[in-house]
């Protein structure tokens, strides 16, 4: 899962970044309105954290253009301000949810866990597939109740199937989802990661669709 945070306060900006790393997720920084808008904009994000009160171009206007131009990502907003109306003109620019300064940052990762299962059609914390479960509260996924010893970067492509299990997703997209903008993306690492992920939960379950990209799911065959 890849998500993009903005915000200009630096030290605040570094805090979410290392608690975001932290947890699983690979994040991409912003820190005045117009280089948010621009990576938004152009950058394909599972979410955005987008503080309101931003340099150069403030975050409703920046997520007003992300809506106009089909931008459809979860987007968390935070805010210093304590009225009421501003929260309201958040959501009406196109917020998901938001989160008021300061915060407990547990508090912005469950509501971000929440963004994210929703957009996916999850409503619970927990995400099965087969003999497979992801709890998403504690970063880690289960095969037949035993936890799997899974790298930083296979958890992140295992974790990303499952919140969108059943459809085929293409190498660009993985690609896309898993690594940050600075990252010197290789898709050859995309198919060394899917052969090691599939040794550790079994051929059938993940499957390669010729031509298109991945699945996972159980075998369409074994019906």
């Amino acid at each position: 899962m890849r998500i993009l945070v903005v915000e200009d306060d630096p030290d605040l900006n570094r805090q979410l970044k290392e608690a975001l790393e932290q947890s699983g997720y690979v994040v991409d920084t912003a820190f005045d309105g117009e280089e948010g808008h621009f990576l938004g904009d152009t950058e394909p994000y599972d979410a955005v954290v987008l503080d309101l009160g931003l340099p150069g171009r403030d975050g409703v206007s920046v997520l007003k253009g992300w809506r106009a131009a089909g931008r459809d990502m979860p987007v968390l907003i935070l805010t210093a301000r304590d009225r009421w109306s501003d929260k309201v003109e958040g959501f009406d620019a196109g917020a998901d949810d938001y989160v008021a300064k300061p915060f407990h940052m547990a508090e912005l990762l469950a509501r971000l866990r929440a963004l994210l299962r929703r957009a996916s059609g999850h409503a619970s914390s927990e995400i099965a597939c087969g003999p497979l479960l992801l709890d998403t509260s504690a970063a880690r996924i289960m095969k037949d109740g035993i936890p799997l010893k899974l790298t930083p970067m296979e958890y992140r492509l295992l974790a990303y199937m499952m919140h969108h299990q059943g459809e085929v997703i293409s190498r660009t997209r993985l690609t896309e989802h898993l690594y940050d903008q600075d990252f010197d993306r290789d898709s050859n690492t995309i198919e060394v990661m899917i052969g090691r992920v599939r040794k550790k939960i079994g051929k059938d379950l993940l499957q390669t669709v010729r031509g298109l990209g991945y699945r996972l799911g159980p075998s369409e065959d074994s019906g």
